[in-house]
């Protein structure tokens, strides 16, 4: 993604070659900008930000627990939980999405 990509120039981390291009340094997974002198024009990207969210479809619920687990063990394992809908999990792992 674009935003990746913006990084300081001097915090920019050397991710190819010198004198590599910018179609190869986009290639293999690089950012590319030759408008400053003197720093990498060929550099990491930032990582990813991601967040862990409860999946709001009961049906997608992916069982993290036990039949008749309570909340707060559910919890203490790091998983959502939601007493509803009959039929489904009621503890279950998170998703993990991009921000």
């Amino acid at each position: 993604a674009k935003c990746q990509c913006k990084v300081v120039p001097r915090e920019r981390t050397n991710c190819g070659y010198p004198g590599i291009s910018a179609a190869e340094c986009k290639r293999i997974g690089c950012c590319f900008n030759a408008s400053v002198p003197s720093v990498p024009w060929c550099y990491s990207p930032k990582a990813k930000k991601v967040k862990k969210v409860c999946p709001n479809d009961p049906y997608t619920r992916i069982n993290c627990g036990h039949p008749g687990i309570k909340a707060k063990e559910c919890t203490k394992k790091g998983c959502c939980f939601r007493a509803h809908p009959a039929g489904v999990p009621w503890c279950f792992y998170h998703r993990v999405m991009e921000e």
